[in-house]
């Protein structure tokens, strides 16, 4: 959610002058992190994990969004590099939380194979 409003507060004065529509595109794909994240967690396990993977490309459209912001004059060095630092972040978070649910999710797949008698034919 804090990434939206830095998008927002950093853009906003440069959409008057934003002919490829840069700053409405970036402020979409800011957004589609945090509502994938928000989606994908009133699901099951596996679904949840699915909405974080597209979270996390939503996060890598951010960082070209950033450098073509970059590029056109809309901010500066210094605010690409402050947001490149908050999508690595929010990166690692992701990943870490991918990786916990996988984790479970298999340990749980586990304990469901052998909670069921096997049979021999």
């Amino acid at each position: 959610m804090d990434y939206i409003l830095w998008v927002k507060d950093h853009l906003a004065s440069q959409e008057a002058f934003d002919t490829f529509g840069i700053a409405n595109a970036f402020s979409e794909a800011a957004r589609q992190i945090a509502l994938n994240i928000a989606e994908g967690s009133a699901r099951n396990k596996s679904q949840f994990i699915y909405h974080l993977k597209i979270s996390k490309s939503a996060i890598r459209t951010c960082v070209v969004y950033g450098t073509l912001a970059l590029r056109e004059n809309m901010i500066d060095d210094e605010a690409e590099f402050e947001s490149r630092n908050q999508l690595m972040e929010m990166t690692k978070m992701l990943g870490a939380l991918i990786t916990s649910l996988q984790k479970n999710q298999a340990q749980s797949d586990e304990i469901e194979d052998d909670s069921y008698p096997q049979k021999n034919w």
